[in-house]
């Protein structure tokens, strides 16, 4: 698709808000020329409005560990990325029509994860309706592995996350996978 062409489909289809939370903070992840090719415009970074709490909870085939979830929990906040993204980038027979990639292809929508709207606050108070992706059938005893939260971490800090959340962040791994503890109290 040329870049005339991709305007025209922005154009015609707007750009949808979208809150990522695990290795897609990363935009080396994001967008690789394996996924969003540069598609994905970073607006803010955003914590979850409800209470949720970081989780490893879905085995990713892809990375061959377990993959993050946002998950319920009291008094818990999650702090990750908002991107602008072209609405026919979100689902795959759009972005199929156009030879791209979709975001529910990548994010596994309909096998691990399910889509959903959730409200996310930027740090200047503003309250946004997000578009994200949450694990459909959690699952316990998964371990993550260090290449992943490496991803996740190094995102977080590119993108300005609070200190805070990234030490919650690498506890969290630390607790779901106490074999890599050491490398991740390097990170």
């Amino acid at each position: 698709m040329t870049k005339a062409e991709t305007d025209k489909a922005n154009e015609i289809e707007g750009t949808t808000m979208v809150f990522q939370y695990g290795s897609n903070c990363s935009d080396t992840q994001i967008n690789g020329k394996d996924r969003l090719k540069g598609d994905a415009r970073f607006i803010s970074i955003a914590e979850t409005v409800d209470d949720y709490e970081l989780a490893f909870d879905v085995f990713s085939n892809g990375r061959h560990c377990a993959a993050a979830d946002i998950v319920q929990k009291p008094g818990g906040k999650v702090w990750g990325v908002l991107y602008e993204i072209p609405q026919y980038l979100i689902g795959r027979s759009t972005a199929q029509a156009c030879g791209r990639k979709s975001l529910d292809a990548i994010e596994g929508e309909g096998a691990n994860y399910e889509r959903r709207e959730i409200d996310v606050r930027t740090p200047d108070g503003k309250i946004t309706t997000a578009l994200t992706y949450t694990v459909r059938n959690p699952r316990t005893g998964l371990k993550t592995d260090i290449d992943y939260v490496r991803f996740i971490v190094s995102g977080l800090r590119q993108r300005g996350i609070p200190g805070e959340y990234i030490a919650e962040v690498k506890m969290i791994a630390r607790l779901n996978n106490p074999d890599i503890a050491n490398q991740i109290d390097a990170l």
